[in-house]
């Protein structure tokens, strides 16, 4: 037998087979359309989300040389955040996907900030007021489509997390259900009592009808139909993406910490059973629960854009032919030059949570090469999750005694080594590169009993490399004070658009 994950991600979708020892049987990957419809919009195609989905765990099952029937249960991961709205009675969605990205409902923010809205959402939510989560977006659809806002209102309209626009199509409609996970980043779910808030539903004038049943991160969400598969499939197991990432590291104890490199970067911290207030910016969010009206906490730090500016050097600049080559590139050069690249083409997220920041590249000379530019790209991915981790460190009370990375670019040894350097702490890439999927497989095997309990899956992580800090304190101090003056000048540069 063997588990399926779903990846449900934001440049591409993935289905990954894993057997018992979290080794990869199978693999398929399909890219996802990325459209910019504006400056700093995002949209994704729901339509592409599901088929592109649907055709990788068709593949992944090909080319493990299995078939449905092997399956134990299929887990799911996602993008967090991003809304989708559909129609119950059809199943078609209403408009396009407004990504976790998009940066289209600032003003909004702005103005629910002035009217001060900011001191309830962190006290229900643990999240901070911005563009970033669910609410405002599924708000801005509501005002913007016409006679969307009554159909809603008369329970004709579905709102979901991409795991729960997945989960519909797989069960023909029958199943509209998320998991706490997806649920905390909302910016509508009340972490502490692990419901939806009614208090911020009347704030965004969001009607109750829209939503999902709330499951733990463990439970029989629903039966992909065999028209799908070839059979009937229990999905058993669902968690937003860095929340999955955390269970496939087996950061099962508080105090430890793990950071994604994807398109962004994610640093999520377990505090187990305690809520951290943060005073520097961070999320409390929820970790992972297993069990009806219980959950596990975490801190979170979010970092919109890493890996995605190495796709901009690719696409934009065109000064590499395929992101794998930044590292070569990089090493062409010592250090960075002087040049420091701020990569906030959608703003700034922790510790700063400004929407109307802008990418910035600074310390241009004459001397300044395509190198030191890959090289302040990989920097600036080190720098924003040091900037992360010091807040961690002052909100939790704790001195952090290593990271465990995954994601794309936790495979680029210069990177992984800069923020061994730059952090002051050993960096540990663990043997199983694809640890979202692993978590996600994790998760539905739990509740599948392919797997028997947490300590069975922490014995089963191994490292493949250890990163550790070579670079002297005082130049570690000189580069981050550089860093944060580069970051100081992208800060409030652009007005977002109103509409």
């Amino acid at each position: 037998m063997i588990v399926l994950a779903l990846d449900a991600g934001t440049t591409s979708s993935r289905a990954i087979a894993f057997d018992r020892d979290g080794a990869v049987l199978g693999f398929d990957q399909r890219e996802l359309t990325q459209f910019f419809p504006r400056p700093g919009w995002v949209e994704h195609d729901p339509r592409e989300i599901w088929t592109t989905q649907l055709e990788t765990a068709r593949a992944a099952l090909r080319n493990a040389g299995a078939t449905a029937a092997d399956v134990a249960a299929i887990g799911i991961t996602n993008q967090r955040e991003t809304a989708i709205l559909w129609d119950r009675a059809t199943g078609a969605p209403v408009a396009p996907a407004i990504v976790w990205q998009d940066r289209r409902t600032a003003d909004r923010c702005d103005a629910l900030r002035a009217n001060g809205l900011e001191p309830l959402i962190r006290a229900q939510t643990g999240l901070v007021l911005d563009p970033y989560f669910s609410a405002t977006k599924i708000a801005w659809l509501l005002d913007r489509v016409a006679g969307l806002r009554g159909r809603a209102e008369r329970g004709e309209i579905a709102f979901g997390t991409v795991d729960a626009w997945l989960i519909w199509n797989f069960s023909g409609g029958s199943r509209h259900v998320t998991d706490v996970t997806n649920a905390s980043r909302t910016m509508l779910f009340d972490i502490r009592r692990l419901t939806w808030s009614d208090a911020l539903l009347d704030a965004f004038a969001i009607p109750r009808a829209l939503l999902p049943e709330v499951l733990p991160c463990t439970a029989a969400f629903a039966t992909a139909g065999a028209e799908h598969l070839g059979a009937p499939i229990l999905i058993a197991g669902v968690a937003g993406d860095q929340q999955a990432a955390l269970v496939g590291q087996a950061c099962f104890r508080d105090g430890l910490a793990k950071s994604t490199y994807g398109t962004g970067s994610f640093v999520v911290l377990n505090t187990g059973a305690r809520i951290v207030e943060s005073a520097h910016g961070l999320l409390a969010t929820i970790a992972y629960g297993f069990t009806p009206g219980e959950a596990t906490y975490a801190l979170e730090g979010s970092v919109f854009v890493t890996g995605a500016a190495v796709q901009w050097l690719r696409d934009g600049l065109g000064i590499i032919e395929r992101a794998s080559d930044v590292e070569r590139l990089a090493r062409t050069v010592d250090d960075n030059g002087g040049c420091f690249f701020v990569p906030a083409f959608t703003g700034l997220g922790t510790p700063y949570w400004d929407p109307h920041a802008r990418g910035t590249i600074v310390g241009i000379t004459r001397g300044t090469t395509r190198g030191h530019l890959a090289r302040a790209a990989l920097e600036a991915m080190a720098f924003q999750t040091a900037d992360v981790i010091d807040a961690m460190e002052r909100d939790a009370g704790l001195s952090l005694c290593e990271l465990r990375v995954d994601g794309g670019a936790a495979e680029n040894d210069l990177a992984m080594q800069f923020q061994a350097d730059v952090l002051g702490v050993p960096v540990v890439r663990p043997s199983t590169a694809e640890t979202t999927a692993l978590g996600a497989a994790y998760l539905a095997g739990l509740q599948a009993g392919y797997w028997e309990d947490l300590g069975a899956l922490a014995r089963r992580r191994r490292e493949r490399s250890r990163f550790v800090p070579a670079m002297p304190a005082p130049q570690r101090a000189g580069l981050l004070a550089q860093w944060r003056r580069a970051v100081a000048r992208s800060r409030d540069w652009e007005q977002a658009p109103s509409s």
